[in-house]
């Protein structure tokens, strides 16, 4: 699977978690979803992806997309 996959996952995963204990604990948890967001857009914008830095040094997924790498076919 790709970085650029796997990034999506676990933001997505982590959007769904926030709204979930947000839902069942509190609403305080909604922080997470906008820091998962913020991150979106600051990865986005500048090209650097802390995920993708964490995913490569765990040696998961193959090739990345947020740093630019990704040659479209």
């Amino acid at each position: 699977m790709k970085t650029e996959n796997l990034i999506r996952v676990m933001a997505g995963s982590m959007i769904l978690t926030s709204v979930a204990l947000a839902h069942f604990v509190s609403p305080w948890w909604l922080l997470m979803t906008c820091f998962v967001g913020v991150n979106l857009i600051q990865s986005a914008i500048t090209g650097f992806c802390p995920a993708e830095s964490v995913f490569k040094r765990l040696g998961v997924g193959s090739g990345g997309c947020c740093s630019g790498t990704c040659q479209k076919h």
